[in-house]
């Protein structure tokens, strides 16, 4: 694995010596970014299921102002660490043993411009997964759920609507966005509650 762009382009990550952790590819990375754009200078990212890191490395490489990488799994959080240290970064990040812990690290009101979620491609409660993350979205913030193709990733969940679908190989990017209220409508739209319960990581 290496960086694509920005100012660590080039650097190589380390992947996993222990099965069940299937980074994201290069490939479906490069696609990812490139559709981020712009969205991803100055912003706040959550790197869910972070497995090797290497989303969040990407997005810090690419100007990002601050990355909170999650991860359930003891030894990937070492991976990241290793990561983060091989690529000279020591600073502009976190990393936070599982999503409940975001508020108890970053505050009550943390939110991010820009969510990174990917889960193990056995994961089959797409929805709640998503769900999960929905009340960490900034009010005009952008989602983007890695799923397997063969599962297909819900429409709308939670005040969250999926607005773009991207399918590479056995690989498929769900993008989201918070739904805008009806004509007339004057309701809140974005998701204030905290998450029931963490996401499952371990076997991303």
């Amino acid at each position: 694995m290496r960086i694509i762009a920005g100012r660590l382009k080039g650097r190589t990550l380390a992947g996993p010596t222990w099965a069940g952790l299937r980074p994201t590819s290069d490939k479906l990375r490069e696609t990812l970014f490139n559709i981020l754009g712009p969205a991803v200078r100055d912003a706040r990212v959550l790197d869910a299921c972070a497995g090797t890191g290497a989303l969040g490395i990407e997005a810090i490489s690419r100007g990002a102002a601050f990355v909170a990488f999650v991860e359930r799994d003891r030894r990937a959080r070492g991976l990241i660490a290793g990561n983060l240290r091989r690529c000279g970064v020591s600073e502009g990040y976190a990393m936070i043993p599982a999503e409940r812990a975001l508020t108890r690290r970053l505050g009550a009101g943390v939110r991010f411009d820009v969510i990174l979620a990917d889960p193990p491609y056995d994961e089959r409660d797409l929805g709640s997964f998503v769900g999960r993350l929905g009340p960490f979205l900034a009010g005009d913030g952008l989602l983007v759920l890695e799923h397997a193709r063969r599962r297909a990733a819900p429409q709308s969940v939670e005040g969250l609507v999926r607005v773009r679908t991207v399918a590479s190989g056995d690989s498929a990017l769900a993008f989201y966005r918070p739904a805008r209220p009806a004509a007339g409508d004057s309701g809140e739209t974005e998701a204030t509650a905290e998450p029931a319960a963490p996401a499952q990581c371990a076997n991303d």
